[in-house]
């Protein structure tokens, strides 16, 4: 974040208070609801996310204890048993919503699929089955490295519903940073796709495999699902790579969701290493189902009607945790793009909100700059009037940026969310909630329920306004990771011996916020 940034936003004072007619219908209706819940959860943590666990979620097990705090390392809701891909497809399948769209997805030539509860469960369901008849058993690894298509979601939930973990490659990372993350992980299968679009061009990506297994280079892989996109002409090893298309077409429609222990790692997350090798964030299961649930749900304001579109990808935390678990835990339609702005279709995010009606949008401060360059006339020239909220994620926005979003793309009338959080944390931990925060342009505003937040010195005492300090969360939440994959000293080391009180307690500092901040940040 450049200074000039940096002192816009600290001296930025405009405030915009929640439209009243969004208030009206919000989850949250009103910055004394948002007090009388963040009170609540400040009082008693556990009890406050054991009522939610109990209420939002479907258990094969209820808990023995809440949470289990030896630090550094936490469990949520101890010897519960749950299956994130059950509460994401099979308890709708009991309700109205098993015909409701749960993902919609556009491809970036214009070919499109919708897939309902119905029909998603089916296909998770399928490949679920494949992927153990490919020999891999609960708690084995499996990367995926696709583009953004909807088996990429299929597999992230097929891979949780047997109780495989998996690990998320970015899709435009080289042979070379995917080799390492397998290598790390222990990977057993890879699932990828010949290949996918983007900006105009057919991608390969089943080559950046081979390359990256080239040698016997990660000697754990034993097989290769490889799905057909772009079919382009991709070499095939006999004895190791199979096609998705041809297995799905025996594979049975019923696969049970297996009973996971809360604390049974769902995936691992490579970050990208600013110092050594990438780190393997670990996120586990009833946590994490908890606190993605939770966030999506009222800091999007989720409503059965609204279409969702979150514009990340899935091999980033914001694609897991907001296109995918988040929105289908709560019955929502979620929609992926494979897309991005590009010379031949330079509106073409506009195109998807007008053509499918979408009511939310999140995205990152990045692509907003982008597009006030291109100018207003792009999307002025579509129907936008479907949208109701805004949100920003990935990087501080600046207030210009913010100003011309919530103008012209959202015409004065959208709420807009600046969400705070990062891949360590698992969901978002400083945001406002729409129907009941003032906006600040600039300020990702007060921390979400539940999320003990402070501006602290170098002794973890809390600072003055405008005097500046870190950033720190001072209690255990249910989405934080639980450790860095087969390396608990780093996890340690990492996250832990930076900032220590004068009384010795662990405070939790994020890596991103070891910078000097102005406590104005939280509004």
């Amino acid at each position: 974040m450049s200074q000039d940034t940096i002192e816009s936003i600290l001296q930025e004072k405009r405030l915009f208070q929640p439209p009243a007619e969004f208030s009206a219908t919000a989850r949250i209706k009103s910055l004394q609801e948002y007090q009388a819940l963040y009170n609540k959860a400040k009082a008693d943590p556990q009890a406050f996310w054991a009522e939610l666990a109990d209420r939002e979620l479907d258990w094969f097990q209820k808990w023995d204890a809440v949470l289990d705090w030896q630090p550094p390392f936490a469990k949520w809701f101890v010897n519960g048993k749950i299956n994130i891909s059950y509460n994401c497809l099979d308890r709708h399948l009991t309700t109205w919503r098993k015909n409701k769209a749960a993902l919609i997805w556009e491809g970036e030539p214009g070919d499109s699929r919708t897939l309902t509860y119905a029909q998603l469960h089916r296909e998770v369901c399928q490949m679920a089955n494949v992927i153990k008849d490919l020999g891999v058993q609960k708690g084995d690894r499996v990367g995926i490295y696709m583009p953004m298509i909807p088996e990429a979601a299929i597999a992230m939930l097929a891979c949780a519903r047997i109780g495989a973990v998996h690990s998320v490659v970015f899709g435009g990372f080289s042979a070379e940073a995917l080799r390492d993350r397998l290598v790390d992980g222990q990977a057993k299968l890879v699932i990828t796709a010949d290949g996918g679009f983007r900006k105009d061009a057919a991608v390969g990506l089943k080559a950046q495999v081979d390359k990256a297994l080239a040698n016997n280079a990660v000697p754990t892989v034993t097989n290769v699902l490889v799905v057909q996109r772009t079919k382009q002409q991709i070499d095939m090893e006999s004895g190791r790579d199979v096609w998705w298309h041809e297995l799905q077409k025996t594979a049975s429609p019923n696969c049970p969701a297996e009973p996971m222990d809360s604390e049974d790692m769902l995936f691992i997350l490579y970050t990208s290493g600013s110092t050594g090798k990438p780190k393997g964030v670990v996120h586990t299961t009833g946590g994490y189902n908890l606190y993605t649930h939770m966030t999506t749900q009222w800091i999007f304001d989720l409503q059965d009607t609204d279409v969702y579109w979150c514009t990340a990808d899935v091999g980033w935390i914001t694609g897991h945790s907001y296109i995918v678990y988040g929105p289908l835990s709560n019955g929502a339609t979620t929609l992926m793009y494979e897309g991005a702005p590009r010379p031949s279709n330079p509106g073409c995010f506009w195109d998807v909100i007008a053509k499918y009606g979408v009511t939310v949008f999140y995205t990152a401060p990045t692509a907003i700059r982008t597009f006030m360059k291109m100018g207003e006339d792009l999307p002025k020239a579509r129907d936008l009037s479907s949208l109701r909220l805004l949100g920003t994620v990935g990087e501080p926005i600046n207030p210009e940026a913010w100003m011309w979003y919530y103008r012209v793309i959202g015409n004065t009338n959208c709420p807009i969310v600046d969400t705070w959080w990062q891949t360590e944390t698992g969901g978002i931990m400083i945001t406002a909630l729409p129907g009941a925060i003032p906006a600040k342009p600039g300020s990702a505003t007060l921390p979400f329920p539940g999320i003990v937040a402070d501006v602290v010195n170098q002794d973890g005492e809390p600072v003055t306004n405008e005097s500046g300090g870190y950033l720190v969360v001072k209690h255990p939440w249910p989405g934080m990771m639980r450790t860095l994959f087969n390396d608990p000293d780093r996890f340690r080391r990492t996250y832990w011996e930076y900032l220590r009180p004068k009384d010795g307690q662990f405070i939790y500092l994020p890596g991103m916020a070891r910078t000097r901040i102005k406590t104005v940040i939280f509004g």
